[in-house]
């Protein structure tokens, strides 16, 4: 029987050879992962201790409110635009600086929502937000 040899007109094997490469890879694998240094993760922590606490001071917050009415509220009680700004000028000098929210009725009438944000940012306020609108979230 004769033993098959490759043809003389067939084209060479021209596959790489990866077993190498890989075996490369690995001990650059294994040597990066010897040489990380081990890292402590420690958490510092500043544990209370046993002489009085400290008050934190709260920082104020300010509530305005536009009513169905049309009527603006400073913390509950009617003002009017021209007293609204002076109560902010005044809220805006104090440290810390007061947040303030804003909190529109449902049915007010947009034109004074707008008059409000306008005396607002008018004083400068820088923390401001909206309460109440997750009274509205399954309304659209």
């Amino acid at each position: 029987m004769a033993m098959k040899t490759q043809n003389a007109d067939a084209a060479p094997m021209m596959d790489i050879n990866t077993t190498p490469l890989i075996d490369v890879m690995l001990v650059l694998l294994i040597m990066l992962i010897l040489t990380i240094p081990v890292q402590n993760h420690a958490v510092k922590l500043d544990t209370p201790s046993s002489g009085p606490r400290p008050k934190i001071p709260l920082s104020d917050k300010n509530e305005v409110a536009v009513t169905s009415a049309d009527q603006v509220l400073w913390n509950g009680t009617p003002v009017d635009l021209r007293v609204l700004r002076a109560y902010l000028d005044q809220s805006q000098t104090l440290d810390p600086v007061p947040e303030l929210r804003i909190r529109p009725a449902a049915d007010a009438r947009y034109e004074q929502v707008d008059k409000v944000l306008a005396v607002i940012k008018r004083a400068n306020v820088t923390k401001m937000g909206f309460v109440g609108n997750e009274a509205y979230a399954h309304d659209f």
